[in-house]
């Protein structure tokens, strides 16, 4: 895995041994950052079941303002830190070991842009999106992979699918924030 472009571009990531982590591919990971390209700069990114911190890290290349990233495997929590110290965004960035539906449960700050990639199999995906909904600012963005079985609805909290990409098994969907009737957005 590597960095596709931006200040860290070519950065090679470490990855986890083992099928425990299934990392993004680089196909995938293309097509989202090319749907997202222009909702990068300036953002707070959160990473939730982070593995190797590829999502975030690529959002942080291409201009993020910071990134929380989250995973409760410690080998993973390990990985992540050694990426942004490769890639110099250590500064930029929170690495937190801890469950992800148990981190979106504590009061803490709001985020531009979430990205979800839970175990396929677990049926985390739909809670997760329910639950991270409610910490993104109006005009954020949801983000998440999924296995191509999976369905998921068309409007959680105040964000509507905007689409679904489909790359062989994996499929991409992002939300965006939709505006309550009478709402302006600036």
């Amino acid at each position: 895995m590597r960095v596709i472009t931006g200040s860290a571009r070519g950065c090679l990531l470490t990855t986890l041994a083992g099928e425990k982590t299934r990392p993004t591919s680089e196909k995938v990971k293309e097509g989202l950052f090319s749907a997202i390209q222009f909702d990068i700069e300036g953002r707070r990114v959160l990473d939730l079941y982070a593995g190797s911190g590829q999502l975030g890290i690529e959002a942080l290349s291409r201009g993020a303002e910071s990134c929380v990233f989250v995973d409760r495997n410690p080998e993973a929590v390990a990985v992540i830190r050694q990426n942004l110290q490769k890639c110099g965004f250590s500064t930029q960035s929170q690495v937190v070991s801890a469950d992800a539906l148990a981190f979106l449960e504590r009061p803490k700050e709001s985020f531009d842009l979430v990205f979800m990639d839970p175990p396929y199999a677990d049926g985390l995906l739909l809670p997760t999106l329910q639950k991270a909904a409610t910490l993104v600012k109006d005009g954020g963005i949801l983000i998440c992979e999924s296995d191509s079985d999976v369905c998921l609805p068309d409007k959680v909290d105040r964000f509507t699918l905007d689409r679904v990409r489909r790359y062989g098994r994996v499929q991409i969907w992002i939300y965006r924030y939709s505006a309550q009737e009478g709402e302006k957005i600036e």
